[in-house]
């Protein structure tokens, strides 16, 4: 786990670079999606940490030029909170979930996420797993596919392309989320493991525990303020993110939503 380059953000805890050992897992091939997501939440009542907020966070490239002026994040002013942003409404009340069916499910929490994997019988995968799943077989590689981040030529991920947050190429052919099986995926057979959106882990985010924590299947600490997560987004630029990598983490709290966070389940092999 980790890496080994000169740290992108000394604050994130990516290293330092270590061995660990994983008990047998299973993960799913791609991320929850909207349609999925909607079988669970119609199947139980369940209400999102967003739809109990009445807001959560969108992009605001992704928002109609007339939309009327919302609070936007003052570290981070492309973010808008859009109040009936949720789920069902990616950028707010005049938006839909038309033509995103096999879309990842976004503006869920952790709490969301969790609550999806109870009633689904699965779990979070702690960030060790993910890491390995991510690497797809490969050791010490920075992208699921290896070093290069356009291989020949190729976009082997959804994350923005152009001058952040002006301009969108849409080089890889997307703006916002794309679906879930999008891209060729890793030697495991799994898709958008980076880029896309951003995944929760089970683990307490922490940037200085694994240093010399437990090496054998390895969770992140008893307690904390803020979830990891792992994979970057469809807004991961180099001029300010380099997220979008397998060793790359930042925490979150649990009851935060945006959309461009999302999850897919775990669990044990076997029957």
């Amino acid at each position: 786990m980790g890496s080994q380059d000169a740290p992108a953000y000394p604050e994130d805890g990516e290293g330092p670079v270590r061995r660990v050992q994983l008990g047998p897992f299973a993960i799913d091939p791609h991320c929850v999606t909207n349609a999925r997501f909607r079988v669970f939440a119609e199947a139980t009542g369940y209400l999102t940490d967003a739809e109990r907020y009445r807001a959560s966070f969108v992009f605001g490239g992704l928002l109609p030029d007339d939309f009327p002026p919302t609070r936007a994040v003052a570290a981070a002013p492309w973010w808008r909170e859009v109040p009936g942003a949720d789920w069902k409404h990616p950028e707010g009340p005049q938006s839909d979930l038309d033509g995103r069916d096999e879309h990842p499910v976004v503006h869920v929490s952790w709490n969301d996420a969790t609550a999806y994997c109870a009633w689904a019988g699965r779990l979070l995968p702690t960030e060790a797993q993910w890491e390995y799943a991510a690497r797809g077989g490969l050791d010490g590689m920075p992208f699921p596919w290896g070093s290069e981040l356009l291989p020949g030529g190729r976009h082997r991920m959804n994350v923005w392309n152009g001058s952040f947050p002006q301009h969108n190429t849409r080089a890889d052919g997307y703006l916002g989320t794309c679906p879930v099986d999008a891209f060729e995926p890793n030697g495991y057979g799994l898709s958008n493991m980076t880029g896309n959106v951003w995944e929760w882990t089970a683990d307490w985010f922490h940037p200085t525990w694994h240093a010399t924590g437990p090496r054998t299947d390895p969770a992140g600490p008893p307690t904390g303020t803020a979830r990891a997560l792992r994979g970057g987004s469809y807004l991961c630029h180099a001029s300010y993110c380099r997220r979008y990598r397998v060793s790359a983490r930042m925490g979150n709290t649990p009851e935060s939503s945006t959309g461009n966070i999302g999850f897919r389940c775990t669990g044990p092999t076997g029957p």
